[in-house]
């Protein structure tokens, strides 16, 4: 009977354990920090790659528990929902089902010691063999239920052409505010059976998964050409330009910095900031939300930039009775009780802080909406001015498959009209 009560104590273990894993881009431990993931032909691009060629995508993250662990890593084919495929590993991987993460180097001449990993592929160990979506998982000592990370990747294999623009919002009220993306898919070379069933199409901004809009009929064909360019479909908030913080140096001031503070650790005191949305459109460089890592005293950032714990602070009289949030890629723009704000009603004001690696960071302040998505409206306003990326993907389903390819992509930029 103990022996039972064993084997269904481990197992219910192990079922918890596993229900923690989300497909979702996420961190799961709190030692874990500075998660990038990218096309690695351009920094903090867009996560995709085309299927049978020769780029990678970068992974790179950092331990600050200082102590070298092994970490294990895998890849598995989802649906355009984000929902497991639920086929065999050996449908969609050329090879092995599982590797190492070989390459790691642990800081040098920094307050705040940590150990940086790496990995690039496909590589001769795990290379996707089939298009669509992919979740990354990284967990330790070789067990899927003792997860690290998790982020969201795209394979395409291009057999879809995609024309895309981005233009005022159809409705009235929204002109000054939204941008609204119209797209054709020209599917010349394929045989879709039923355009209405075998496709959808998925626009989001800046690479935000939480800002997708789905579409599931276009509005008109004309031969193999699939149009989406209703006038209540693909509509978004222009948003503003993001606000952003220069950390490259820890010895002299930025501009958007107020104090310096560096004894046994770093930490960065920032310039107060006031909410935008009653202010009219100023055009600022931002990175679309991104982060960089850089170190100008040093020579690689990747293992000498060091970390700082990051203040801000939100001036804002009388809107206590709001949750707010600062949100960017650095984040993952996940509003949960590690984004959220403190109010000091006596200073009518919201903070936060958190440790952040030296580099360059685009940031926001957002409130729930009522979908519980992320609203600007409050602190940041929308203009459609605003310089956004938007990223157009294109799903088929073939009949009688059991999973969804990816045959289209295309990255357009809402300034380039």
């Amino acid at each position: 009977m103990k022996q039972l009560w064993a084997i269904l104590f481990v197992a219910c273990f192990a079922f918890q354990s596993q229900a923690q894993i989300t497909y979702t881009d996420r961190v799961y431990r709190p030692n874990i920090k500075t998660v990038e993931f990218y096309n690695s032909e351009k920094e903090g691009s867009f996560p995709i790659i085309s299927l049978g060629s020769n780029e990678q995508l970068l992974l790179a993250f950092d331990d600050l528990t200082n102590n070298s662990a092994t970490y294990n890593y895998t890849i598995e084919h989802c649906d355009a929902d984000w929902n497991p495929s639920r086929i065999s590993p050996n449908e969609y991987l050329q090879s092995f089902n599982e590797d190492r993460i070989m390459d790691y180097r642990y800081s040098v001449n920094t307050l705040k010691k940590y150990v940086h990993y790496e990995l690039r592929f496909p590589n001769q160990t795990i290379a996707p063999k089939i298009s669509g979506n992919y979740l990354l998982k990284v967990y330790e000592n070789g067990d899927t239920n003792n997860p690290v990370l998790t982020r969201r990747f795209y394979v395409v294999n291009q057999r879809a052409n995609i024309l895309a623009q981005v233009v005022p919002s159809n409705n009235v009220a929204s002109r000054t505010t939204n941008q609204k993306v119209n797209f054709e898919v020209d599917f010349q070379g394929l045989q879709i059976n039923n355009p209405y069933s075998d496709i959808r199409a998925f626009v989001m901004q800046n690479g935000i998964y939480e800002t997708t809009q789905i579409n599931t009929r276009p509005t008109f064909i004309r031969g193999t050409s699939l149009a989406y360019n209703d006038i209540n479909i693909n509509d978004f908030p222009g948003g503003n330009e993001f606000r952003h913080f220069d950390t490259r140096s820890l010895r002299l001031n930025s501009e958007r910095t107020q104090r310096i503070f560096r004894d046994t650790a770093n930490a960065v005191l920032l310039l107060p900031d006031r909410s935008r949305s009653q202010e009219n459109y100023l055009f600022t460089y931002d990175n679309d939300g991104n982060f960089f890592i850089r170190n100008q005293e040093g020579r690689d950032p990747r293992t000498d930039g060091d970390y700082a714990q990051v203040y801000f602070n939100l001036i804002a009289p009388g809107t206590s009775t709001n949750d707010v949030y600062i949100v960017g890629k650095f984040n993952n723009y996940v509003m949960d009780a590690a984004s959220k704000m403190n109010f000091d009603a006596t200073r009518g004001a919201y903070y936060f802080n958190t440790m952040l690696k030296q580099g360059v960071c685009d940031y926001e302040f957002v409130t729930p909406g009522k979908d519980g998505h992320m609203d600007l409206t409050q602190f940041e306003g929308n203009h459609f001015e605003t310089e956004n990326t938007y990223q157009v993907l294109i799903y088929f389903r073939p009949p009688g498959s059991r999973w969804e390819e990816l045959i289209g992509y295309r990255q357009l930029n809402s300034t380039n009209r």
